[in-house]
């Protein structure tokens, strides 16, 4: 694990590399949702978290949520595929847990694919009996 690892807030210059890490791993599905615009929005936005993993100056990762006021909820988290398998993700997962506790939340949720299942079950999530619905154009 590199011990220079830094977490921090967006940067619109971490537009390029975030949008490529997100097609390196097969999340670029909704560019006007996960895009640089988009991570603009977020970072603007209040209730919005954008946490970035940086390595000797290079994002490397990032998650992203919200916190309601009550309960927070990760939305996605993404790490470049070189930089896999380091615990970054669940440092990710860490930092974004601070960040909701620090806001006031007394719970955290995760939307998830039954691929990435197996890794919030090791962050310590539960699987519930819900669906998640998209209506992508409002």
């Amino acid at each position: 694990m590199d011990h220079n690892i830094i977490f921090r807030g967006f940067k619109a210059s971490d537009g390029p590399a975030l949008e490529e890490i997100l097609k390196l791993n097969g999340q670029f599905d909704y560019p006007a949702i996960e895009g640089l615009a988009a991570m603009r929005r977020i970072a603007a936005c209040d209730a919005a978290i954008l946490i970035i993993a940086e390595i000797h100056n290079h994002a490397c990762g990032f998650v992203k949520g919200v916190y309601d006021g009550s309960r927070a909820l990760i939305h996605l988290l993404t790490i470049h595929p070189d930089m896999k398998n380091k615990k970054i993700g669940s440092l990710l997962v860490d930092e974004f847990r601070k960040e909701s506790k620090r806001r006031g939340a007394i719970s955290l949720s995760v939307t998830v694919t039954d691929q990435s299942s197996g890794f919030w079950k090791k962050q310590g999530f539960e699987a519930l009996p819900v669906y998640l619905m998209l209506q992508n154009k409002i």
